[in-house]
């Protein structure tokens, strides 16, 4: 066999470089083993050419197609992304290709448990979805002996894989319809060659061409000669790559061709949709013709709204759990609608309701409606949700909240302020401005003891007044995510005793107003089934809108990493300081080590000192708060208390040693350096150094104090043996012994110097005072980039046992 006793990462990535190297294999897109993109992007992002299951071994083709699917159908990773052109499936001998299009209706059966886990053969399912589908496979596979079948293989991704454009275009229905439209607003509109205002003044409007689109194939002809309703009710038909005026009393009036500026940007913009809508829905899109407007600017480019993105992705979550009817079966509610932006694409005008703070706010959703929006004037009104009682609220929406059943069927659909209460700037969605009374609002004055530090947030206020005064209903709103997890909110998870149904979460900074680099969710809460939050998995979006991966979110326990420190508290003979910060990751910028902390940072009580005793265990903490990089979405993740295995690992420890001596902060200017990691001799040093501490740690020349709290505490030992290093480790000494010896061999050096003083000295300050970036000393460049490169191995080779022995969790 080609690739026969190899383990599955390296057989992915030999199949990658083989076979498909002209291609992006690189992207992770869920639980999937192996995808293939291409490297340039259209104008909406690359289209994803094949998704495939690799095994090692030799297994049935059939078997992995059904772990693929399984594995596909649990994540539902062909609802939240495009789905490819072709499934595949590979092992050491074999890969199989299978249009994806011949197989997408499992995808939608009914009654059917994706929650089964996919690589496990003997479920029901697993077979049920076997039997479903071998007769498809051994009609439309194409299988190839990676050996015996070369030429062919290589000739059909030539001619199949790479030339394919996704025949797997996102199905058009009753709830994606007005997104939809929203989106060919902005793209198709501009480039249809008309004069807009003469066809407004023959009641031509946008959504006639629009409609003209989506009754077309594939092959872009009309698709209504069967159907003589739905021709009957078009104004505007495409034909001969353009569009034709069909209302009969126009005809002479607009007799040519209205042709496109742009068929490129037309082409690209409707590969993504099959068209034309699905047959049960054609109907109720013609009937509903009317929700079709244009939005007013102020939704699409107003200060503050939620990204239409996120709001077309969120009602598609509510749709995927309450049923494709649910705007007809449930009532809504935006008690934050500010210009009423998040109710865009809802179509059942009679069951909706929205309210804001400020009248101006209503002003503008009245007008809105004067122009076509899609609600009733007498279900939009200003109301102060955090201060008002609901006496004041329409009869109609009151007749809901005070009947049980109808409290079941109210979705109150928000997306409320961030802010904390105490800031003096609220970010939000929904108004231009608010009170700065909102702070001291009648919700937190009402709920701040049992809430305490969480009643300062509003979007927290929100949700408890709606969760107490309000029972048992859904609750869809979005928020920061850290009421699951941080520790101030430990009350209000105590509380809010809602079962969390979805949740997914995006990058905050593609909220318009909203900065910084941590995840806002959307949230949907079923307050009837009361249960208390431990964990999920989130869905991942990345500022695309492109699903990217899962985020397990749970409630840390009670003690974290910095319980876990002060059990090794030692005030003797100190080396150092290590300012520990916050545990969450967001933190990670505070945590340094010095030789000489602010007072401030003493009387907080929020630094550690250093001695022999517990060097190791404050590298270690150093370490793990360093080597994983802050992003969008773990950063509240919290650090925790680990298990015992790292006691014994010692080569993890001395590991973290060397990571924390070549990538601290250290100034000598503070005190004596107690942190060099080489001695004189090593170094050719002009002069003694005023400390040895470290070589003679290393060395294990120095003895631990009896009576100390010490990492070994546990030993039967005393002995102190010098420390052995992992190659990795070694290489990064290796690195670092060249840069000092170059620094030592400068004049007017600082003998003493640490790593950040041997930078300064190189790379100089500019005039505001700050280390510039980089240096013009082409020797000392080098030198830093290849320990930089050294460290950077050592990170990658802790990394893993950051998790292993859960300091983190994932």
């Amino acid at each position: 066999m080609k690739y026969n006793k190899i383990r599955e990462e390296e057989l992915k990535n030999k199949v990658g470089a083989d076979w498909f190297r002209q291609f992006d294999t690189t992207e992770i897109i869920g639980n999937i083993d192996f995808t293939v993109f291409p490297y340039q992007d259209n104008l909406f992002g690359r289209t994803p050419l094949l998704w495939a299951e690799a095994k090692t071994g030799n297994f049935d083709v059939a078997t992995m197609f059904v772990q693929l699917i399984l594995t596909i159908g649990k994540a539902r990773t062909f609802d939240k992304t495009i789905p490819p052109a072709f499934l595949g499936a590979f092992d050491f001998k074999k890969i199989a290709f299978v249009p994806y299009i011949n197989v997408q209706d499992i995808f939608y059966i009914n009654d059917f448990n994706w929650n089964v886990t996919p690589s496990n053969h003997e479920t029901k399912e697993f077979q049920l979805i076997k039997q479903r589908i071998e007769a498809t496979l051994k009609k439309n596979t194409y299988v190839y002996d990676f050996e015996k079948d070369e030429k062919e293989l290589l000739a059909f991704i030539k001619n199949n894989v790479a030339k394919a454009t996704t025949a797997n275009k996102l199905k058009i229905d009753k709830n994606n319809f007005i997104p939809i439209y929203l989106r060919w607003l902005e793209t198709i509109k501009p480039i249809i060659d008309v004069n807009w205002d003469e066809l407004k003044k023959a009641n031509i409007l946008d959504s006639d061409f629009y409609l003209a689109d989506l009754f077309v194939d594939d092959k872009d002809t009309q698709n209504i000669e069967d159907d003589l309703s739905i021709r009957d009710s078009l104004f505007v038909v495409f034909q001969n790559e353009g569009y034709k005026i069909a209302k009969e009393n126009l005809k002479q009036m607009f007799d040519a061709v209205i042709q496109l500026k742009n068929k490129d940007t037309y082409l690209h913009f409707w590969k993504r949709y099959k068209r034309p809508p699905l047959k049960e829905f054609q109907d109720y899109i013609i009937e509903r013709r009317d929700l079709l407007v244009p939005q007013d600017i102020r939704e699409r480019k107003g200060a503050f709204f939620t990204p239409r993105i996120w709001v077309e992705l969120s009602q598609k979550y509510l749709t995927d759990y309450l049923g494709e009817n649910w705007q007809d079966d449930y009532y809504i509610w935006d008690c934050a609608a500010g210009t009423g932006n998040l109710l865009a694409g809802l179509t059942n005008k009679y069951n909706i309701y929205a309210s804001t703070l400020d009248q101006a706010d209503v002003n503008v959703m009245h007008e809105r409606i004067d122009h076509g929006a899609n609600l009733l004037k007498n279900n939009v009104f200003q109301f102060d949700f955090l201060n008002d009682d609901f006496a004041k609220l329409p009869q109609p929406l009151q007749d809901i909240i005070n009947d049980e059943e109808k409290r079941k069927k109210l979705v109150v659909y928000i997306n409320p302020p961030y802010a904390e209460a105490t800031s003096t700037k609220t970010i939000s969605n929904n108004t231009s401005s608010h009170k700065e009374n909102v702070g001291s609002s009648k919700t937190k004055l009402k709920y701040e003891k049992v809430l305490n530090q969480a009643s300062k947030e509003l979007y927290v206020q929100f949700l408890y007044r709606i969760y107490i005064e309000i029972p048992c209903c859904i609750i869809a709103n979005f928020s920061k995510v850290k009421t699951l997890q941080g520790n101030h909110y430990k009350e209000f998870r105590n509380l809010f005793l809602a079962n969390l149904e979805k949740l997914f979460i995006v990058p905050a900074d593609t909220f318009d107003n909203v900065k910084g680099k941590f995840p806002i969710g959307f949230f949907i809460w079923n307050s009837n089934e009361k249960k208390l939050f431990e964990d999920i998995y989130a869905d991942v979006y990345n500022k695309d809108g492109y699903y990217v991966d899962s985020k397990y979110l749970f409630v840390p326990e009670v003690r974290n990493i910095k319980d876990w420190l002060r059990k090794y508290s030692d005030k003797n003979n100190t080396v150092g300081w290590l300012v520990r910060g916050s545990a969450d990751m967001q933190n990670n910028n505070v945590v340094f080590i010095t030789l000489k902390p602010s007072e401030s940072v003493i009387k907080a009580s929020n630094a550690s000192q250093i001695s022999a005793n517990n060097l190791i265990v404050n590298c270690i903490f150093y370490t793990v708060r360093k080597v994983i990089e802050q992003t969008w979405i773990n950063d509240r993740d919290q650090y925790l208390y680990p298990n015992e295995n790292w006691q014994t690992d010692t080569e993890f420890q001395n590991d973290c040693l060397a990571f924390t001596l070549f990538s601290n902060n250290i100034q000598s200017e503070y005190g004596t350096n107690h942190w060099i990691p080489f001695t004189e001799q090593e170094v050719n040093a002009q002069a003694k150094f005023a400390s040895n501490f470290m070589t003679d740690f290393i060395k294990g020349k120095i003895k631990k104090e009896s009576g100390s709290n010490t990492l070994f505490e546990q030993s039967t030992t005393t002995e102190n043996k010098p420390l052995v290093f992992s190659e990795e480790a070694i290489s990064v000494f290796d690195a670092g012994r060249e840069l000092w010896k170059y620094y030592h061999s400068q004049p007017n050096v600082n003998v003493d110097a640490s790593l950040y003083d041997i930078r300064e000295y190189f790379q100089g300050r500019n005039d505001k005072g700050r280390m510039n970036s980089k240096s013009d000393d082409a020797i000392y460049t080098k030198l830093i980039a290849e320990l930089r490169n050294k460290l950077a191995v050592l990170a990658d080779k802790i990394k893993p046992k950051v998790y292993e022995y859960e300091f983190l969790k994932e």
